[in-house]
């Protein structure tokens, strides 16, 4: 009786709990509809970057940027009425949890694109998941050759809003020969870092074919203190222009040693100079007669309004990843708009076919290697100001 009894409790407890856990599953159908519902009037971007970390200061503000696009797109009405939402995702830096946070933006959060992250190694490390995945990126900062082509093939799913270094190399070279008149030019590169000497290849090959001569390349390393050595070799060649194609802290300290040896003449850089650290390592009077591209000027009237907005919307001044996180944010607004869905191809489509899009710093057309077709500005250091003194367009 006691196991006939059993059997029966064992029975009804059996449908009992069958019975509940139907109408759970009734309740979680119930709700995923909910959820889907919700879902069918969003569009979701994950944004993968480095909030925490040694790199967190270029992350945290390309998001900013970011962020203010995307704002102003759902305030405008969204894609076809729907809301664009950010997920947001913090790679801590580091390359694997890049890779642990795109995993998550694309398999938990089912982001239909991924914008970021800032630097180069992070959007390298992602790139396989999102590849895998089919979910197109955009690198608003990334600008090493490699994010985007892999052994000479283009990476189908992976993009970038800013331009690349070689394009640099390609401008300030154009830039010595056609506004400075230099025929002659010396090049001190750090030899710690790709960035330094890709931009001294590329410089190199385009002053050459201008009909210019480079002297002499002397190296450096990153957080090398003494250069004065090297730069009294480089002052005997008597070149008409130096071009230093490197980060600030090193560029601040070269330049301040440069003119303490007597060196007057015209020092050229990239972008690894625009920061205020380079001013307060170099002095404003030795900063005099040195140009280096950067990505926008604060003082072109083209520029304000996204400024303006940013100020608006902060309460402070965007700095350079600001305004390409802004620039992404633009060229993915614009993509979504002309896929007319948030389907990954139909917008990895829309990103490849951009072109003469305005955004916050320029216009970009995308070329055929996922790079955006984009003119570098050349500032001069003046006075402890800068000055906009060219635009130019890349041939690469």
């Amino acid at each position: 009786m006691k196991g006939v009894s059993f059997m029966i409790f064992g029975g009804r407890a059996l449908r009992l709990a069958a019975a509940l856990v139907g109408t759970a599953l009734l309740g979680s159908a119930l709700a995923g509809c909910g959820d889907d519902a919700a879902k069918s009037d969003e569009i979701r971007i994950g944004a993968n970057f480095e909030m925490t970390g040694n790199t967190a200061n270029y992350g945290t503000s390309t998001l900013e940027g970011l962020k203010l696009a995307i704002k102003e797109a759902n305030d405008a009405g969204g894609i076809n009425g729907k809301k664009i939402v950010l997920v947001e995702a913090d790679n801590k830096s580091e390359a694997a949890e890049s890779i642990n946070a795109a995993t998550k933006l694309i398999s938990d959060d089912h982001v239909r694109a991924i914008v970021g992250p800032a630097t180069t190694g992070n959007v390298i490390a992602e790139s396989q998941v999102a590849t895998d995945n089919k979910v197109p990126v955009i690198a608003p900062d990334a600008t090493a050759v490699d994010v985007t082509v892999e052994n000479g093939t283009v990476k189908p799913w992976i993009f970038r809003s800013c331009f690349i270094d070689p394009q640099q190399g390609d401008v300030m070279a154009k830039f010595a020969l056609d506004t400075l008149k230099a025929k002659t030019a010396v090049i001190y590169i750090d030899n710690s870092t790709d960035y330094s000497k890709s931009l001294a290849e590329v410089f190199t090959k385009v002053f050459t074919a201008g009909g210019g001569q480079v002297l002499m390349t002397e190296g450096f390393l990153a957080k090398d203190q003494d250069f004065k050595a090297t730069l009294t070799r480089l002052r005997a060649a008597n070149a008409d222009v130096i071009f230093v194609p490197a980060y600030y802290e090193e560029v601040g300290k070269i330049v301040k040693q440069a003119r303490e040896i007597g060196i007057t003449a015209p020092i050229i850089g990239t972008d690894g100079w625009d920061d205020p650290k380079v001013a307060e390592l170099a002095g404003a009077a030795a900063l005099n007669n040195t140009y280096f591209s950067t990505h926008y000027s604060d003082k072109d009237e083209s520029v304000r309004p996204f400024i303006e907005a940013f100020q608006k919307e902060y309460n402070h001044a965007p700095n350079v990843f600001a305004a390409l996180g802004y620039d992404a944010g633009k060229l993915l607004v614009d993509a979504l708009k002309r896929a007319g869905s948030d389907d990954p191809e139909a917008l990895r489509k829309a990103i490849e076919e951009t072109k003469n899009l305005v955004v916050g710093t320029g216009t970009i057309t995308m070329d055929a290697q996922h790079n955006p077709i984009k003119q570098a500005v050349i500032l001069e250091n003046k006075d402890g100001d800068r000055v906009v003194v060219a635009k130019i367009m890349p041939s690469m």
